[in-house]
C-alpha cells in the first residue's frame, strides 16, 4: 500500500536535530569524506553526553518548534477514506519477509550494537534511538538497506505470483477468490509496518 504523501511529516527530536548539525559540519570540514555510520553515530552519542543543558538549549528549542508544526498539520491532516475487511488467510500462501522495510533492515543491523552501548535500554527507547539514528542518516547511508529491501519485496512477489499462477491452475475461481484475500493481508501487512516506522520516526 502506498504511504499518504500528505500525511506530515514526523517530528525531529532534540537529538535527532544534533545529529543532523553533526553531519552537515562534518560535511563542511570533509566534502569528499565517506562515513562510517556506526562510528559517526557513536561519536554523536558521546558528544551529545558531555553536552551541558544549555548547549543542548538549542536543539531542544529546534525540537519544539517542530513538534508544533507537526501538531498544527496533524490537526489539519484528513486520512484517506475507506476501510478493509479482514478475510481468511490461505495457510499456503507465500510468507511475507520479516524484514521487507529499508527501515527494518537498519534495525536488524544497528540494535545490536545499541544494545550493547546501553544495556540498560527500554525497547521504547531503543526504538526511539533507532528511529532517531535512521532520520538522521543520508539518502547514501539508507541505499544499501533500500536495495535490499527492494530485493526481498521483489522476491516475495515473484513467490506471490507463481503461487497465483499454480492456485488457478489447479482450483480455478476458488484460487482467485483465495488471491484477493491473501493480497489484502499483504496491504494490512503494509500499513502495519508503515505505522511502526512512523511511531519510531516521532
Amino acid at each position: 500500500m502506498v504511504k499518504d504523501p500528505k500525511k506530515p511529516r514526523g517530528k525531529m527530536s532534540s537529538y535527532a536535530y544534533f545529529v543532523q548539525t553533526c553531519r552537515e559540519e562534518h560535511k563542511k570540514k570533509h566534502p569528499d569524506a565517506s562515513v562510517n555510520f556506526s562510528e559517526f553515530s557513536k561519536k554523536c552519542s558521546e558528544r551529545w553526553k558531555t553536552m551541558s543543558p544549555k548547549e543542548k538549549g538549542k536543539f531542544e528549542d529546534m525540537a519544539k518548534q517542530d513538534k508544533l508544526r507537526y501538531e498544527r498539520e496533524m490537526k489539519n491532516y484528513v486520512p484517506p477514506k475507506g476501510q478493509k475487511k479482514k478475510r481468511f488467510k490461505d495457510p499456503n500462501a507465500p510468507k511475507r519477509p520479516p524484514y521487507v522495510s529499508a527501515f527494518f533492515l537498519f534495525c536488524a543491523d544497528f540494535r545490536p550494537k545499541i544494545k550493547s552501548e546501553y544495556p540498560g535500554l527500554s525497547i521504547g527507547d531503543t526504538a526511539k534511538k533507532l528511529g532517531e539514528m535512521w532520520n538522521s542518516s543520508s539518502a547514501e547511508e539508507k541505499q544499501p538497506y533500500e536495495k535490499k529491501a527492494a530485493k526481498l519485496k521483489e522476491k516475495y512477489d515473484k513467490d506471490i505470483v507463481a503461487y497465483r499462477t499454480k492456485g488457478k491452475v489447479d482450483s480455478g475461481p476458488a484460487a482467485a477468490a483465495d488471491d484477493d484475500d491473501n493480497e489484502e493481508e499483504e496491504e494490512e501487512g503494509e500499513e502495519e509496518e508503515e505505522e511502526d516506522e512512523d511511531d519510531d520516526d516521532e
